[in-house]
């Protein structure tokens, strides 16, 4: 009886996944995004809108990404980008904090499991965020799960937790300018340079301050003061580099720097470029999102993606996140396929 039962059901399983490849092969006749990033909005209302606990709307939530994923890879789409926890989020009830916290453990692990989406696919996992936030089962969770996926190469999930886009735009600029002062602090160590700093410190009596030490009275190491030239208060010069700080100062208090010398030397500062804060971005590991796809109707993003997201359009249909299904992934495809020219020649242009 139970064969007898469970044969329709695995007949129509069957027709619907060759109907959906067949709709698949006829959408990918035109471009198709290498990269969807989705923002998961919708769980609670959906939750109040069934008169259910609020864990069963997450729980929910989880099932539809699930769906969404296994449509996204079939359909070709390479990255997958979903906001999954906001460091806003915290200020939640702390019930709430905790039982997400619980869920995303359970579902870490669920994802290493041999008949996992992860398996099935080859999906190479990343969370993407600051996971020292994290508590630490999860931030252990979530570096093992990378780890055990770093040899797949077939598809990409970026996960992003702990994640705002103004915590990851303040992480890449600190990233890049420790690595410029890094870089210039070996080439002056390597040049012979500190010896000849250390001597001129001691030069006419000057002292200079360490250069990440505040002066007392609010002037910083990246600013030279001539303040003791013939004993007197002089006025303060902009430094052409921190590491040259004291060097500069010494030798413009001793007026052996003229006015030309001081542009040359502001010209060739060493300077932070936009490939140097890209290159430390937590979503380096991925080109920009194609497609942002919000549900719940809303059009804002939530200091989501906001450096990578110049040029590309964003779908927010009405429906809840655990009503979105196969149809508003292909409306949203659609929708990217009808302005792909223009969105090239935009990109292009930058």
């Amino acid at each position: 009886m139970e064969k007898a039962d469970g044969k329709p059901s695995k007949l129509f399983g069957g027709l619907l996944t060759f109907l959906r490849k067949c709709l698949f092969k006829v959408v990918s006749v035109g471009p198709i995004p290498d990269h969807v990033a989705f923002i998961m909005d919708g769980n609670r209302r959906y939750a109040k809108k069934h008169n259910s606990h609020v864990g069963t709307g997450h729980k929910a939530g989880y099932s539809s990404l699930m769906s969404m994923l296994a449509y996204c890879y079939e359909l070709g789409v390479k990255y997958v980008t979903v906001y999954a926890f906001s460091i806003d989020n915290f200020k939640r009830r702390p019930e709430e904090v905790q039982y997400l916290m619980d869920l995303m453990l359970e579902k870490m692990e669920g994802l290493l499991e041999h008949e996992s989406i992860v398996n099935q696919y080859g999906i190479r996992l990343y969370f993407i965020g600051n996971l020292k936030l994290l508590n630490e089962p999860v931030r252990l969770a979530a570096e093992k799960a990378m780890k055990a996926t770093a040899k797949n190469n077939k598809a990409t999930l970026l996960v992003c937790v702990a994640y705002t886009s103004c915590d990851e735009i303040l992480n890449a600029i600190q990233e890049a300018c420790k690595c410029r002062r890094n870089e210039i602090q070996t080439s002056k160590v390597s040049g012979g340079e500190n010896e000849k700093i250390q001597e001129d410190k001691k030069s006419n009596g000057l002292v200079i301050h360490d250069l990440q030490e505040p002066y007392e009275d609010g002037f910083h190491g990246f600013e030279a003061v001539d303040r003791i030239c013939n004993g007197g208060i002089g006025h303060s010069v902009k430094a052409p580099c921190e590491d040259d700080a004291e060097d500069f100062a010494i030798r413009t208090c001793n007026g052996l720097m003229d006015k030309a010398e001081v542009c040359e030397k502001q010209r060739n500062l060493p300077t932070i470029k936009l490939v140097d804060v890209e290159k430390h971005m937590y979503m380096a590991v991925a080109p920009d999102p194609d497609i942002v796809i919000r549900s719940s109707g809303e059009t804002r993003l939530s200091n989501f993606l906001l450096w990578q997201t110049a040029y590309c359009p964003l779908y927010s249909p009405a429906a809840l996140w655990p009503e979105l299904g196969l149809w508003h992934l292909i409306w949203a495809v659609l929708n990217f396929q009808r302005s792909y020219q223009y969105l090239e020649k935009k990109r292009k242009k930058m």
